[in-house]
């Protein structure tokens, strides 16, 4: 029998666990019921903070999420039941939602993806969706999406409490818009569903290299925009991108929690069925429509997928498809990993001239990968001293513990040259 203070721990754990995997779940029903974005954090809130008494005299409930949905909504329509002037106070209340299985043919019938769309309405900035959706329904921390955009915790948090007001302000419906509305939101849904799984993939923050629930959260947030706009290439791209790269989570990790580099990676037991749906999702965008910038990232994704190892990687492919990719999607961090297949192709010394302009422009100043290549290249080269320089340079940019321990072996090992 557990003591005072196990259970105690118990419940806090419990409840931490729900708020990690269950947030996006409950906040999303919440909100179908207040369309008020605040109003529903506030309940969503407090249900979490009563399960701590509740079920600390109760016991956990078997299933938390639905528990902390019940209690939440709830607490919304107690409130919006009080509230005299309902319709002046609830900004997302224009239309009433038609019945679920009323719903036209192109819709999914997921309270996630309808608050994904919500967040992502073309009358905010598109900084301003993905921040906001990522923060709401996908539950990453304010500063984990400051350092994805590369800007301050501060700038970011007075960024999203802006796009809540013009969602207010603009009377924005929470729905999957109409067919013909799709194709101005998609390409930053896309960009949300890949940022919630880069977050996951390889956290910014925290104690574990990988956040398990924000990359199947992302995964099933891309099947069911598959299911919405199956014709769709880059809706293909996004989960064939998804499904290569999780492909390898099983090897991602070692026994002490610490990255394993791709090279070092036991590639048999990478998940072989991902990977081949993955490819047929590639070749199958490919055939639809010149590709996007979600194909083209698929498609290298792919290629290191399917080589038997970083050496027999098609090395030349994926400069070319690299290539491609600045032309349609000129990002600094695609220029920084083009150099890396660069280095393959023409050599380290080449790469590192590329890796000086990127420092010279500057906009990767606190990205922690590029002193990270960098110093691998410069390994390479046999300039161990600078290796060094670069490599604590990375560990003051990471806030992840295991990145960091990694950082520190690799320190650590130069320092032996």
């Amino acid at each position: 029998m557990l003591s005072v203070q196990e259970h105690s721990h118990a419940i806090r754990q419990a409840v931490s666990e729900a708020h990690r995997t269950e947030w996006a779940y409950v906040l999303a029903s919440t909100t179908r019921v207040t369309r008020d974005f605040d109003l529903a954090e506030e309940c969503v809130q407090d249900a979490y903070i009563r399960a701590l008494d509740t079920w600390e005299q109760e016991g956990i409930p078997d299933r938390p999420g639905a528990w902390l949905t019940t209690v939440a909504k709830r607490r919304a329509l107690d409130l919006l039941r009080r509230e005299q002037h309902l319709r002046s106070k609830l900004p997302l209340l224009v239309e009433p939602d038609p019945p679920e299985h009323n719903e036209t043919s192109h819709s999914v019938f997921d309270d996630r993806l309808r608050l994904v769309f919500t967040c992502c309405h073309p009358a905010l900035e598109r900084d301003a969706q993905i921040a906001l959706t990522l923060r709401l329904v996908c539950g990453v921390s304010t500063s984990d999406i400051a350092q994805a955009f590369l800007v301050g915790k501060t700038t970011m948090a007075a960024r999203i409490t802006r796009a809540k007001k013009k969602i207010s302000a603009a009377r924005i419906t929470y729905r999957v818009p109409p067919a013909e509305d799709l194709p101005a939101r998609l390409d930053t849904v896309l960009d949300v569903i890949l940022l919630l799984f880069t977050n996951g993939h390889t956290a910014p923050s925290g104690n574990d290299l990988v956040r398990v629930d924000f990359v199947e959260r992302a995964l099933d947030l891309a099947r069911m925009l598959r299911l919405l706009m199956p014709t769709e290439p880059e809706v293909m791209g996004l989960l064939a991108l998804l499904l290569v790269t999780d492909a390898r989570r099983p090897t991602r990790v070692g026994d002490r929690g610490e990255p394993v580099p791709i090279a070092e990676q036991d590639r048999s037991a990478w998940n072989r069925p991902a990977i081949e749906e993955g490819h047929q999702l590639v070749v199958r965008a490919l055939r639809l429509s010149p590709p996007g910038r979600f194909t083209l990232q698929a498609a290298i994704s792919s290629l290191h997928a399917q080589a038997p190892s970083v050496e027999e990687t098609d090395w030349p492919q994926v400069l070319t498809l690299y290539d491609e990719l600045c032309k349609v999607w000129p990002s600094p961090v695609v220029a920084l990993n083009r150099a890396v297949a660069l280095a393959r192709v023409e050599g380290p010394e080449e790469a590192m001239k590329r890796i000086g302009e990127l420092e010279d422009e500057g906009e990767l100043s606190s990205y922690r990968y590029l002193p990270l290549v960098k110093a691998d290249l410069l390994c390479r080269l046999g300039r161990h001293g600078q290796a060094m320089t670069a490599y604590r340079h990375a560990l003051d940019l990471s806030d992840n513990e295991a990145e960091r321990h990694f950082l520190e072996e690799r320190l650590a090992a130069e320092r032996d040259h």
